[in-house]
């Protein structure tokens, strides 16, 4: 696996994740939700007519949340783009007054951002799952986690706020699957170094190039992802063959693990290092799963999630972590 202009997906929509500050992952029982979530799917095998979208709709800025579907479209969903939820009722004035603004900001958002509007009488254990203390509440997804929500109408311009900060502190703006940057930077002269450095073996060279053209334009969408892959490689040959013997002598140690998948994935087995990773998740709690879930993470940005490898890892991340 060595950093090319092509064939890969925006590396934007790989962006460093910030830490939001408003967090509050882990307040609420999204594991509930989900089981619920998924005894409806088996019940219902599509969502009710008039949707604001279909379920899974490609590009659909603005999708209906059921309980049927709310594992597709907003945990699945929110691996790729942050997910807002918009919780409403027909008889609640300022959910009159809000909801438009949310679906006027998500389209303008051109696919960085999801709004999921929860209608909380049609689906009350979503609600109840949530912990709707009142309405309108909106509540913010990103990787499985809630991480910043607001209760009541606000004006369009802290609404506006809420969901740039969003973005910014998730994918920094990213859409998944626009590949149009790359004829652009196609011929950039600035990669040229670094690939040479790459050709010649020289990891350290090739690092300072990639950064040098990012301290210059961090939005770069081909060098982003190329550090990351070279630092990858770094990792891996700094931790050599015998991380794995000491992952397994220490099944519980999160750093040796992540260490041991980074040599994996740096010598190409893929899904060994993203199944490694999964167990670790599968068998940990707390800041030990959450540091594991985090690497994890990291190494699709690396791999890329055009890769089928990645779809079904994320799959199985989301089964491990409700």
């Amino acid at each position: 696996m060595q950093p090319t202009r092509s064939g890969r997906p925006d590396p934007r929509a790989q962006a460093q994740q910030a830490q939001l500050a408003a967090s509050l992952a882990g307040a609420v029982d999204l594991a509930a939700v989900k089981a619920r979530s998924e005894a409806a799917a088996r019940a219902q095998a599509a969502p009710p007519p008039g949707a604001a979208a279909p379920a899974g709709a490609p590009g659909a800025a603005v999708v209906d949340v059921t309980e049927a579907t709310f594992q597709a479209e907003v945990l699945d969903r929110s691996f790729q783009v942050p997910v807002v939820l918009d919780l409403w009722a027909e008889w609640c004035g300022p959910c009159k007054q809000l909801s438009p603004v949310l679906e006027r900001l998500a389209a303008e958002g051109g696919g960085s951002w999801v709004l999921a509007k929860v209608d909380v009488d049609a689906n009350p254990a979503l609600a109840q799952g949530l912990r709707v203390q009142g309405i309108p509440a909106v509540k913010a997804v990103w990787q499985g986690q809630l991480v910043a929500e607001f209760t009541g109408a606000i004006p369009e311009e802290q609404a506006r706020q809420f969901v740039t900060e969003l973005v910014r502190a998730t994918t920094g703006g990213a859409v998944p699957g626009d590949g149009a940057p790359e004829a652009a930077e196609a011929d950039d002269p600035r990669l040229d170094a670094a690939e040479a450095a790459l050709e010649r073996g020289d990891l350290t060279a090739a690092e300072a190039a990639y950064q040098a053209i990012l301290d210059a334009e961090p939005d770069h969408p081909v060098a982003g992802l190329a550090l990351r892959q070279v630092q990858l490689f770094r990792r891996a040959d700094e931790a050599g063959p015998d991380a794995l013997a000491a992952a397994d002598a220490a099944p519980d140690d999160v750093a040796a693990q992540a260490r041991a998948a980074d040599f994996q994935l740096g010598t190409g087995d893929v899904e060994g290092a993203f199944d490694r990773l999964l167990d670790v998740v599968r068998r940990t709690a707390g800041e030990d799963r959450d540091r594991a879930r985090r690497h994890l993470v990291d190494l699709f940005g690396v791999v890329g999630d055009q890769d089928p490898r990645v779809a079904a890892a994320r799959r199985q991340l989301t089964l491990a972590l409700y």
